[in-house]
């Protein structure tokens, strides 16, 4: 049972446990053994998006790297599908990414990535947990590795993101939401490259600002550009850009469930899919949707590396999550917010339509989230009132909704969605969950 790594790494206050100085060093040193039985001669891509804590905690992974001899190679301000990237196209042992993602800039988080560019599976993890608590064990003070910045790194990113959209988008005209995080400045210059106008906004990150009221999770501004300025498109990253949701230039919302559909209808006409791969908390809309041209949809935990294990699998090119992690196999191993944003571009291009006509088939069943900061964690099994208030709604809706509860892999919520056919019905049965819920493990 892991300890230290969540469902995307290790995540957590910056300079708290397990984000303090000496653990984040132990973390290098764990991470030098581990690759140091595999390469000679080891070299790893460090890279992190704007928060203030990236610069010390980047300085103590690479500090415990070189106590085993091994070295760091710094890419400085990187998106962690850039990491991903480079560790599998580059000279590099493996990747890591200093990034809480979409969280506040008080957190932080290190990512750690294969030299396959493939997340590390859960029993690597747990190996690198050992080695951690090993070297923590032995009260050493960390002696952080000062680091020079490789601009290069992030321009052959760029330069291979490029090479993938030949045709260019001379003419289109776009809203880039950088989340004041790591795509701030990679994505206005990969798609001007690409021959587009583009309109930015929230790219001043100050080493606080990331993800604050903008980005993937907060789409109100960005609505309201593409609306102001007849944009063709809007587009917004989270703070490491892994994910990206669209507006269209009617001020339409489009999620990742909607992108894959819309990026599913070309690969199928090519001969290239027969399913999609997602995550339990996919839209039942997508499932109907698919299945209205003879597409499978596959669900998996929630997670974009458990998607990618099923992909895999399945030698399946397509899948993600709804919150903007798509992930397109036949270009990348992981999420991609991107890599993303060009292929909807690309589909829009060849199709000759804007998003709004793309999407106009999708209709997402309504559907609602609602966390619950508890005080505790038990098997849900053990939950009979939340058990018995999730049967109430699975047995009105039948095969028309979902009910799903879950704890959060990085933060102390459990997390409830229910879908269904109608809005206040759903309501009705999700709060009528999160209050069992509450009373039975206290809320925090």
């Amino acid at each position: 049972m892991r300890k230290l790594f969540g469902t995307d790494g290790m995540r957590g206050v910056a300079g708290k446990p397990p984000l303090d100085p000496a653990t984040t060093f132990a973390v290098g040193v764990a991470l030098g053994k581990w690759v140091g039985q595999n390469h000679l001669d080891p070299e790893v891509i460090i890279g992190m998006d704007t928060r203030e804590s990236g610069p010390w905690i980047a300085a103590n992974v690479a500090g415990g790297m070189e106590k085993t001899g091994v070295r760091a190679r710094f890419a400085g301000l990187i998106t962690t599908p850039g990491v991903a990237h480079m560790a599998r196209k580059g000279p590099f042992a493996a990747g890591v990414m200093i990034s809480a993602s979409h969280n506040p800039y008080q957190d932080n988080g290190i990512k750690i990535i294969d030299h396959s560019g493939f997340k590390l599976p859960d029993e690597q993890e747990e190996a690198l947990e050992k080695e951690i608590f090993a070297w923590l064990e032995l009260g050493q003070e960390p002696s952080p590795k000062e680091l020079t910045e490789d601009r290069g790194l992030d321009q052959a990113y760029i330069d291979d993101l490029a090479a993938t959209l030949p045709q260019g988008l001379a003419g289109m005209r776009l809203v880039v939401d950088g989340a004041n995080g790591a795509a701030t400045y990679l994505a206005p210059a990969l798609f001007e490259r690409l021959g587009a106008t583009v309109d930015r906004i929230h790219c001043a990150p100050d080493g606080r600002n990331i993800n604050l009221h903008c980005g993937s999770q907060h789409l109100e501004s960005l609505r309201e550009r593409v609306m102001e300025t007849r944009a063709d498109l809007g587009v917004a990253f989270d703070g490491d850009a892994d994910r990206a949701m669209f507006v269209s230039h009617s001020g339409k919302v489009v999620d990742g469930d909607a992108v894959m559909l819309v990026t599913a209808l070309p690969l199928l006409a090519r001969g290239r899919l027969k399913e999609v791969i997602a995550t339990v908390m996919s839209n039942l809309g997508l499932e109907v949707a698919l299945r209205q041209h003879g597409i499978g949809l596959v669900r998996t935990p929630v997670g974009d590396k458990y998607v990618l294990e099923e992909m895999v699998k399945r030698d399946a090119p397509l899948g993600g999550e709804q919150s903007g992690h798509v992930i397109f196999r036949d270009y990348a191993t992981t999420g991609d917010g991107l890599l993303t944003a060009l292929r909807v571009l690309e589909v829009m291009r060849n199709a000759g339509q804007d998003l709004d006509a793309l999407t106009e088939t999708f209709q997402s069943y309504p559907q609602l989230l609602v966390n619950v900061r508890v005080k505790e964690r038990r098997p849900l099994t053990e939950l009979e009132a939340v058990r018995a208030a999730s049967k109430r709604a699975e047995s009105e809706f039948g095969d028309r909704g979902r009910v799903l509860v879950r704890f959060s892999g990085t933060e102390p919520l459990a997390r409830v969605m229910v879908e269904g056919p109608a809005l206040d019905r759903v309501t009705h049965h999700a709060q009528a969950i999160a209050d069992a819920i509450g009373k039975e493990l206290g809320v925090a």
